[in-house]
């Protein structure tokens, strides 16, 4: 979503870091530029101008003055800003009697549904036990999709179909909650092309009678600067208590998750990041403003491991690699878990440093390697996979023959699977490494 936006600022940021001494000048010229990035950006006028005020009293300051790389202390005051600004990361507020409501509003087509399900998956992962409800009666699709979602991911569904109330459709779900024991409810509300009084009269109704724990905004992070408005708007009429950016993961300039929140003074609290039931993550605005400064993000790519990774086939597979008998299926294993984590380029926008590569790999020519690579370990039997040594000529022509491959691609597979191993043969014989694999438990044969 940043991606524009983070390639500006770093190319201003390493002019910067090329001079031994910066000038008032030389900052205000950095400023302004960095101010064209950001209205590109669509970020609010208002936000920016503040933000730059910040930036620009502390960077000409004793403390850029004073530092042996003025430039990297530019850097250092321009991430402390863009954090104050994002604010802190809120968490769902669920304490005392269940069941707690969360109140999902917003415009037509902003995701609120399918963010609803997201919002319930995730809940439930948590140990918690979620009941949606369908009170968007205007829209039966509305209704349906939340049936289907909900049956998709196991999660029990309240719905009486467009001829209810609104207002009473969420009373009888609370007394369904009740009943069955559900200790969240979670509320799909009605949305409109365009913000309208009866929309927020309805809202406020559905509100007075739950009494939510948190209302949340859904906001389109590609709506832009109208993103402000609407979110403005809907904290006036019904109190905000948390915003849930969607679409991240597409085209968006990244201005309305800067704006909305320096705007409203109401705290992100997730974004969701593609379709898949599980594509919604905290808000973790430290995270955002290194990514948005080209820093990497070490933290989210451990947290996407630790979700795909089993840890005791981890130390297995660790264990293997230390005892140098990492073989073909072990290979095959460690690349589909990978896979699973999401597209290579947005691991590697998330290592500090490894920016630059992403651009040199699409997401299409990875998933069409990775197929590639698959194709031809699965083509192979298994003494082949646990030995690659004893492929000759004949084997290699039956194993390109049977996954739609050469021999030349076959051989570099090869050469990049030994290249491998002996860079493990290598980490396994390094003291460092021994004596963490021995407080990990892991035993080196």
């Amino acid at each position: 979503m940043f991606e524009a936006l983070s390639d500006k600022l770093q190319a201003i940021f390493d002019r910067l870091g090329k001079r031994g001494i910066l000038t008032e000048q030389d900052v205000d010229a950095a400023l302004r530029e960095v101010r064209v990035a950001l209205l590109e950006a669509d970020v609010n006028f208002r936000v920016v101008k503040d933000f730059l005020a910040r930036v620009r009293e502390r960077a000409v300051g004793a403390e850029v003055h004073k530092s042996l790389t003025p430039g990297q202390a530019v850097v250092k005051i321009v991430h402390e800003e863009l954090l104050r600004t994002l604010g802190e990361g809120g968490k769902l507020d669920l304490g005392g009697p269940s069941p707690h409501v969360i109140l999902l509003v917003g415009l037509q087509g902003s995701g609120k549904t399918t963010t609803a399900a997201k919002l319930a998956l995730r809940l439930r992962n948590s140990g918690r036990r979620p009941l949606l409800v369908a009170a968007d009666i205007y829209r039966p699709a509305a209704i349906t999709q939340l049936e289907t979602l909900g049956k998709q991911i196991g999660i029990p569904v309240f719905s009486e179909g467009t001829q209810t109330p609104p207002q009473q459709v969420v009373q009888h779900a609370l007394q369904t909650a009740v009943q069955k024991a559900l200790d969240v409810v979670i509320i799909d509300t009605a949305g409109r092309l365009q913000i309208d009084d009866a929309m927020m009269r309805e809202v406020e109704e559905i509100k007075a009678i739950t009494k939510p724990a948190e209302v949340l905004l859904v906001a389109d992070a590609m709506t832009g600067q109208e993103a402000v408005n609407i979110a403005d708007t809907f904290n006036k009429r019904v109190g905000l208590t948390g915003l849930i950016l969607t679409k991240v993961d597409g085209d968006a300039r990244g201005g309305a998750a800067i704006s909305m929140r320096a705007v409203t003074n109401v705290p992100i609290k997730f974004l969701c990041t593609g379709e898949k039931p599980d594509a919604i993550e905290p808000f973790h605005p430290d995270r955002l403003a290194s990514r948005i400064l080209g820093m990497g993000d070490v933290l989210t790519l451990i947290e996407k491991a630790q979700q795909q990774f089993d840890e005791r086939e981890a130390a297995k597979a660790a264990e293997k690699m230390l005892s140098a008998s990492f073989d073909l299926e072990d290979f095959l294993f460690q690349m589909r878990q990978i896979k699973k984590m999401g597209p290579l380029n947005e691991l590697l926008a998330l290592i500090p440093g490894f920016k630059d590569l992403t651009k040199q790999i699409s997401p299409e020519m990875t998933e069409r390697q990775f197929k590639r690579v698959e194709a031809m370990i699965c083509s192979m039997t298994p003494a082949e996979r646990r030995n690659p040594n004893i492929l000759n000529a004949s084997r290699k022509r039956r194993i390109a023959k049977g996954s739609g491959t050469t021999v030349q691609e076959l051989n570099q597979l090869l050469t990049q699977f030994r290249e491998a191993q002996r860079m493990m043969k290598q980490l396994a014989n390094n003291p460092r490494l021994r004596m963490m694999s021995g407080l990990m438990g892991i035993k080196k044969k």
